[in-house]
């Protein structure tokens, strides 16, 4: 996994949580609603500092700021500061919630979010799911997802992947070894071992792992797995190995997805942005560049509007 983490959004300096308590509640009081003093305020702070001017806000002004939020914005623009607003686990429980609840299940999303993160992410979302819903999340997913699809996403949530960093050169060849007898070299596919190695090892691992796969087979991983799987599962394993080679490059190509052919991914968009924000969101930037030959921004641009659109490009700093 590429260890290269450039964020977009800092915190800010000079933070003065009681000011800003106030900026926002004159940005929202009266006739009408000041959203470009919204935007500039909320886009520029860190979470944690937008976690004291909530607390600011509700200690002196004697209001809830999500509420008057609510009650003054609306659409995908809501919809992004209140993603801002939420602490960076929880903004990605409810995003889980919202995956698994009402009609259909958006599986794309589940695996956006459980593949791409360490263990002590995974181990965070869990803790935080139950304690905000009253329910295990591994309980919820089984009931939204079945199959060879949920045994992996059940081996992630609740195995625990390696700490990051974790190596083991030597159970890197025996691991490229088990995996190929387990595909490749057989007829049919023992799913179990491709399921273990893919969410116990670490990131750092499996990178050895599919370089001493290669070497043995002659085959890159993602060829075997093509060949090898369908289905959800498919796009799930593939998931993790491009979060492997390069987690911005990752997230790179699902932003390019969420905005291509007919219509926007909108909940992709937003969660992608606002969740690596203060992450990699700048190395994110240089790989969608690289890889599409045009700017993250001018995409953005091009595919939302208004203050969406406006609260987008703050975050990405354009």
């Amino acid at each position: 996994m590429s260890c290269e983490q450039r964020p977009c959004v800092f915190p800010a300096e000079n933070f003065d949580a009681s000011e800003d308590a106030a900026t926002l509640r004159a940005a929202m009081k009266g006739f009408g609603t000041d959203e470009k003093a919204i935007i500039e305020l909320i886009t520029s702070r860190s979470n944690a500092q937008r976690q004291q001017i909530k607390e600011a806000f509700e200690k002196e002004l004697e209001r809830d700021l999500i509420e008057d939020l609510k009650s003054e914005l609306g659409g995908n623009f809501e919809r992004v500061i209140l993603a801002l607003m939420s602490p960076p686990i929880e903004y990605l429980c409810k995003e889980l919630h919202r995956s698994m609840e009402g009609m259909g299940t958006n599986e794309n999303a589940i695996i956006e979010i459980l593949c791409s993160r360490p263990s002590e992410e995974i181990n965070e979302i869990v803790s935080t799911y139950e304690s905000l819903y009253d329910r295990p999340l591994v309980e919820h997913l089984c009931r939204e997802i079945s199959g060879k699809f949920s045994r992996l996403i059940t081996l992630i949530v609740t195995g625990t992947r390696d700490p990051v960093g974790t190596v083991d050169p030597d159970q890197a060849n025996d691991d490229a070894q088990a995996l190929y007898a387990a595909g490749e070299a057989k007829l049919g596919t023992d799913e179990h071992v491709f399921n273990r190695i893919m969410a116990h090892s670490s990131f750092a691992q499996l990178s050895l792992v599919f370089d001493e796969y290669k070497t043995l087979s002659g085959m890159t991983i993602e060829q075997a797995i093509k060949h090898e799987f369908s289905g959800n599962l498919h796009d799930a394993l593939i998931a993790i190995v491009e979060c492997t080679q390069s987690l911005p490059a990752y997230f790179a190509k699902q932003l390019f997805k969420a905005m291509d052919g007919m219509g926007t991914d909108d909940s992709t968009l937003i969660r992608i942005i606002v969740s690596r924000s203060e992450i990699d969101l700048e190395s994110i930037k240089d790989e969608f560049e690289r890889m599409y030959n045009r700017t993250l921004s001018s995409a953005v641009k091009s595919e939302t509007s208004g203050d969406y659109k406006k609260a987008l490009l703050g975050l990405l700093g354009a």
